[in-house]
């Protein structure tokens, strides 16, 4: 008898994680899609809604004079690259490229990799008292590494 409880116990918990885990994923890939699709559709609001107020977004890049920086974004500035940066609906294909790969769900901290068109993203997110998941650091490079200087 103690075995079948046990057993419906474990079992129990194992769908309760599973269902909870399902959630988390879904939630994450949303704040995900909230950063690239803002910027495709020119929606700052959705911006908004999948970032931490903390974020930082940062790159390499190099100076006119060759020399190697760290460029970093704010949230303040990724909601102006909503608003602004493809206003013309001319900065992404007609059908954009856009892969998410979890890479790591554990507890309230996740690990994804974005992959659009020109560039690539790894972030991190965590899931807020809320239990709402932001992302709260971005890594990003274009796929050509040429791309990174100043003009």
């Amino acid at each position: 008898m103690l075995r079948i409880i046990l057993f419906t116990l474990s079992t129990l918990l194992a769908n309760a994680v599973n269902a909870d885990s399902s959630n988390d994923k879904k939630n994450i890939e949303r704040a995900v899609l909230d950063y690239i699709e803002s910027q495709h559709q020119v929606k700052p609001d959705l911006m908004s809604r999948g970032l931490d107020k903390k974020l930082a977004k940062r790159t390499y890049w190099k100076a006119k004079d060759g020399s190697e920086f760290i460029m970093e974004t704010d949230y303040e500035t990724m909601l102006w690259v909503a608003e602004n940066y493809n206003k013309d609906g001319n900065k992404f294909p007609p059908t954009p490229r856009l892969d998410i790969d979890i890479l790591d769900i554990d507890s309230r901290a996740a690990s994804v990799k974005l992959s659009v068109d020109e560039w690539i993203d790894y972030m991190h997110l965590y899931k807020n008292d809320k239990d709402e998941w932001k992302i709260i650091n971005v890594l990003w490079q274009y796929h050509d590494k040429k791309r990174h200087i100043s003009k």
